[in-house]
């Protein structure tokens, strides 16, 4: 059975009980906790944790998650993916655990003929919490499971929560036995393996307190309405009915790995680490097409490093396998089609994932040439200090300034004879890595916001009444006021605080555009309003800076929106919409929108494409945004169903989370329409002008366009032309020749440093010779000391060129510059044939700093004062050594 047909039996057999199918969510998500999607219930959290009303009783979804807590152990065992899909069912207050668990029983077991999965029924094992003597009545009364067949387990694996206060539960688990051939017998307490988890069901029917693990918290009773929570893995179901080994052997991935198996001539199965290496391309190479479908574009942060990681894992993977040409041109295809049935959207944008994935590769195979050049300097310095152990500081800098895998920096560094220094490494990565924990841990608690006490607000007085696409102004109560350390009675002025109001007209900051900017005023209080936020589903939050009097909780305020300010915004949101039309108008529509902010006379916007535009095509993009304008296009706002407005055409951006009614804005009708909250102008001309102001790199193959609109626009053009004005005058030369007189005065400068270079060398060639003739006898090693104000390097080069080959010969040259110093120290063959080092010299002269190699080392730091002096050392140093 295919995957596809696996996940349309799921959603069929829930459909028919009941259950409204919802379509999966974006993998990038919303929840300040998460970078992406991790679990099925992620994106029905508001309604199992009571933060807001279930639009329906029951449901059910095939979720796409990413998880890579654990991408070390992707490819060395069968359960481990970065990309899979959870097939779940979902009752709010609706059904519980018996419902459940005959839903679970009937679709595992029933015949295939008759829409189930046809599993055998005598291989099936449950875990059960150890206190849930119920669900074990349940699977013996309604699966006739023996007794020896339910486990009972602990909390550490039947016991489910979020890990802060809330709902909670216990947990039950359906194992296949995959028979005697993959392990022990015994059930899933003895082997994981052979027994395979493919279904769980959280019976959410408590309330938990603070406390921290699995444990170490207080039950504080049974919540009012229960709730079901279930996860069948796809691909280990897939993995079942397949009869394969691993879930990276299904139908969705094996394509990929047969083909990296093709290109590197590896056979599959003839040796343990290549598979582990052709395993981790087909599940990353799957996984990155999954997360740029969904908008993720390669970075260095957040998501960005996440799908950079995963993409250079696999890159560097099949290196490992012996390909050395680009590789993701011939496997990207594959997962594309191996996807595309239950996800067209991978084929329909594929123009666009290839562009963003292939030029991130080729990035990466730029980063493994420097890498490598840095990599061989380092053991170098290694071999030339008599060692033979990489510092651990240099395999990190490898890996976080380079993106080199430490894999890789091991490979090659065994290849020249030395060993990495893995505990230095090790504790250096775990700093890293605790690091990220606490920078998440802040997300999870919601950074500087005390959300529990924000949903106590919400919970009292409901979704604040958002009014920001109606009015400017509104009569307010203010309901809450938070500051750092939690709720607040007052706030005096001078003072900043958070603001919860029972209705707003203030936009907050979203879908890229600017939060709005504002004042309440009350009889005695001013307050200014820096920032508006939505921290929970419906409830809107003002940052306010109290300018005068006392703002207090009850206080009726008038909330006011700066209306120069809006004009701004609404001119810089529809500004950012017209520039992403005249965008793919003019290059295609693979330059969709990635990535957007825009504020009151500024916008930018990021979108994929290989290689800078130029001045042409920018000038094209400026110029149809700009006709756009004077056609005065219309500017309606529709409001329709998700697969409405995707049968019209609209574009859905990546990154953004859409309900089940969505807001779409054209301009101009089809040439532009997009899914978009924001606020905008009636009509195009409003905006004013478009006036690109830069264009940028933001990553592989991701460009950015900067621009001013508005009144900000007019004024950049104004600068611009007064600055040409200034220059014409200057110049003395007609507006139109500036180009050409500017390129005769680059060229005349440019000949003039040529001839002052020439100069520099013909005077640097007969100083070397003059430094050389002086050259000092200390031992048997003819010795130069000299200073000089120009390069350090080129000097010491050129003097050391210009001794005899026969003689040992060392030569020390010193610049100073800013108040300290630059050393560098030179040996010719026969020196270092004599056993000395320019590298040791170096870091004997300068307390253990600089470096190189035996024959060229340099070392900075020195003040400038000393710098004779450390100059007069050398002869004594050469002397004791």
């Amino acid at each position: 059975m295919r995957t596809a047909d696996i996940r349309s039996r799921f959603l069929d057999f829930f459909a028919a009980r009941g259950h409204t199918v919802v379509p999966s969510a974006p993998l990038p998500t919303p929840d300040p906790t998460l970078l992406f999607v991790n679990a099925g219930m992620v994106p029905f959290k508001p309604y199992l944790t009571g933060e807001a009303a279930p639009p329906w009783p029951r449901a059910t979804s095939v979720q796409k998650c990413v998880r890579t807590l654990d991408i070390e152990e992707v490819g060395k065992t069968t359960r481990h993916g970065s990309f899979f899909q959870m097939n779940g069912n979902f009752s709010f207050g609706d059904y519980f655990k018996e419902e459940a668990i005959a839903f679970a029983w009937e679709l595992s077991v029933s015949a295939v003929e008759d829409g189930g999965y046809g599993l055998d029924p005598e291989r099936i094992w449950a875990t059960v919490h150890h206190s849930d003597d119920e669900a074990a009545l349940l699977w013996r009364r309604i699966a006739g499971l023996p007794e020896e067949r339910i486990v009972r387990r602990g909390d550490e694996d039947n016991f489910w929560s979020m890990g802060v206060p809330g709902p909670c539960g216990p947990c039950s688990e359906l194992y296949y036995d995959r028979g005697p051939a993959l392990g022990r017998a015994g059930g899933p307490a003895v082997d994981e393996d052979r027994y395979m988890e493919f279904w769980n069901l959280v019976f959410m029917q408590y309330e938990r307190g603070e406390g921290t693990g699995k444990s170490g918290y207080p039950i504080l009773g049974e919540l009012p309405r229960r709730n079901i929570d279930t996860g069948m893995g796809l691909e280990r179901m897939a993995t079942l009915l397949q009869g394969v080994d691993n879930l990276y052997e299904i139908d969705e991935t094996r394509p990929v790995l047969e083909r990296a198996a093709e290109l590197t001539g590896v056979r599959y199965g003839s040796d343990h680490q290549a598979d582990v290496r052709l395993r981790v391309v087909a599940d990353h190479v799957r996984t990155a097409l999954m997360m740029l479908a969904d908008g993720t574009a390669p970075g260095n942060e957040g998501r960005g490093y996440v799908l950079r990681r995963i993409l250079r894992r696999a890159v560097r993977s099949v290196r490992l396998l012996g390909h050395q040409d680009p590789c993701l041109p011939e496997l990207l295809p594959v997962a594309r089609d191996c996807m595309r049935h239950s996800y067209p959207e991978v084929a329909e944008e594929f123009g666009r994932i290839a562009q963003q994935a292939y030029a991130e590769e080729d990035a990466f195979r730029s980063t493994l040439r420097q890498g490598t050049t840095v990599l061989d300097t380092a053991v170098a310095e290694v071999k030339a200090s008599g060692g033979h152990l990489l510092p651990g500081r240099q395999a990190f800098l490898l890996h976080d300034t380079y993106g080199f895998p430490i894999d890789l920096t091991l490979e090659m560094a065994e290849e020249q004879g030395v060993e990495v220094d893995r505990e230095g490494f090790t504790a250096l990565m775990a700093e890293q890595r605790e690091r990220a924990r606490a920078d998440a841990r802040a997300r999870k608690s919601g950074g500087a916001l005390d959300t529990s006490a924000l949903r106590s607000v919400l919970d009292a007085h409901g979704p604040t009444d958002w009014r920001a696409y109606d009015t400017l102004l509104t009569d307010s109560t203010v309901l809450a006021l938070l500051g750092p350390a939690g709720p607040l009675a007052s706030v005096a002025a001078g003072e900043i605080a958070t603001a919860v109001l029972d209705r707003t007209p203030f936009y907050a900051e979203s879908g890229g555009q600017d939060s709005d900017a504002g004042a309440l005023t009350g009889t005695s209080v001013e307050a200014e309003v820096l920032d508006v936020q939505r921290p929970l589903p419906g409830l809107v939050v003002h940052q306010i800076r109290v300018t005068a009097g006392e703002l207090a909780v009850g206080d009726a305020v008038r909330a006011a929106v700066d209306p120069e300010w809006r004009l701004g915004a609404r001119q810089a949101h529809s500004g950012t919409h017209v520039l992403h039309a005249a965008l793919r108008q003019v290059l295609g529509p693979t330059a969709l929108q990635a990535g957007s902010y825009n504020r009151p006379g500024y916008l930018r916007l990021d979108f994929p494409w290989r290689g800078a535009l130029g001045p042409a095509a920018r000038g094209e993009v400026e110029e149809a945004a700009n006709r756009a304008l004077r056609r005065d296009l219309p500017v309606d706002v529709r409001w329709m169903s998700l697969p409405e407005a995707k049968e019209l055409g609209a574009l859905a951006l990546f990154g953004e989370t859409y309900g089940e009614r969505v807001r779409v804005v054209e301009i101009g009708g089809a040439w532009s329409r997009e899914l978009c909250g924001g606020t905008h102008v009636e009509r195009a001309s409003q905006v004013g002008v478009v006036a690109l102001t830069a264009e940028s790199s933001v990553g592989a193959g991701m460009r950015r366009l900067e621009a001013a609109v508005g009144f900000e626009g007019f004024g950049y053009l104004a600068r611009e032309r007064d600055l040409v004005t200034r220059l014409a005058e200057q110049l003395q030369a007609p507006r139109a020749q500036l180009p050409d007189r500017v390129t005769v005065l680059l060229d005349r400068l440019k000949a003039a440093d040529q001839r002052a270079e020439e100069l520099r060398r013909r005077a640097e060639r007969g100083r070397a010779a003059e430094l050389a003739g002086a050259a000092a006898d200390v031992g048997g090693t003819l010795v130069v000391t000299a200073t000089t104000d120009g390069d350090a390097r080129s000097l010491a080069l050129a003097v050391r060129d210009r001794l005899p080959d026969a003689r040992p010969g060392v030569v020390a040259v010193g610049s100073a510059g800013d108040g300290k110093a630059v050393l560098t120290i030179a040996l010719n063959r026969a020196a270092t044939t004599a056993g000395r080092s320019a590298a040791t010299l170096v870091k004997s002269l300068l307390g253990g700093r600089g470096g190189g190699s035996a024959e060229v080392a340099q070392g900075g730091g020195v003040p400038a004062d000393a710098l004779q002096a450390t100059l007069d050392s050398v002869h004594g140093l050469l002397t004791r050594s």
